[in-house]
C-alpha cells in the first residue's frame, strides 16, 4: 500500500496508527538509543533515556515488541538476562530517526528563541487586553 496519496481514509489512517506509535516520545528515544548503541539491557537502556520512568520503558518496549520494531532475548541465567535490539524493521526507522535528532539538536536554540518571543507578545496582548469571562447561563 502506498501512503502518497493522503486523500484516501485508509492511507490517513494508517499513517496515524504508525505515528501513534513511532511518533511518541519514549518510542523515539529507545529506537534512537538502539540505534546508535546496538542491542542493550533494560537498565543500560533506562540509564540512557533522561526521564523515563522503569513503567513506561517497560509499556514502550513491550508496543514496539509488538509491533515488530523490537526485539526482546532472555538468556537462561541466574539472574535472568534481558537484552533488547532493533528488528530489521526497527532498523529502518535509524535514518529518519537520526536525522529527526539531528535536526533537534541543530535547531533547539531557535526553538527557545521563538518561544520566548511568542510569550512574551503574548503576555504584552493579554495585559493591555481586559479579561472577559464567560458565565454559564448569560
Amino acid at each position: 500500500m502506498s501512503l502518497h496519496d493522503t486523500s484516501k481514509s485508509s492511507n490517513c489512517n494508517a499513517m496515524s496508527d504508525v505515528l501513534n506509535r513511532i511518533g511518541d516520545k519514549w518510542s523515539v528515544m529507545v529506537v534512537g538509543m538502539l540505534g546508535r548503541n546496538g542491542t542493550l539491557r533494560f537498565n543500560e537502556l533506562k540509564r540512557l533515556i533522561n526521564g523515563v520512568s522503569q513503567r513506561m520503558l517497560t509499556l514502550t518496549l513491550r508496543n514496539l515488541e509488538r509491533d515488530g520494531l523490537v526485539t526482546r532475548t532472555i538468556y537462561p541465567e541466574v539472574p535472568p538476562r534481558v537484552e533488547y535490539g532493533l528488528t530489521e524493521l526497527g532498523k529502518t526507522l535509524q535514518v529518519p530517526i537520526s536525522g529527526l535528532w539531528d535536526w533537534s539538536a541543530e535547531h533547539h536554540g531557535s526553538i527557545i528563541d521563538a518561544r520566548a518571543i511568542y510569550d512574551a507578545r503574548e503576555s504584552t496582548v493579554a495585559a493591555a487586553e481586559p479579561r472577559k469571562v464567560a458565565y454559564a447561563g448569560d
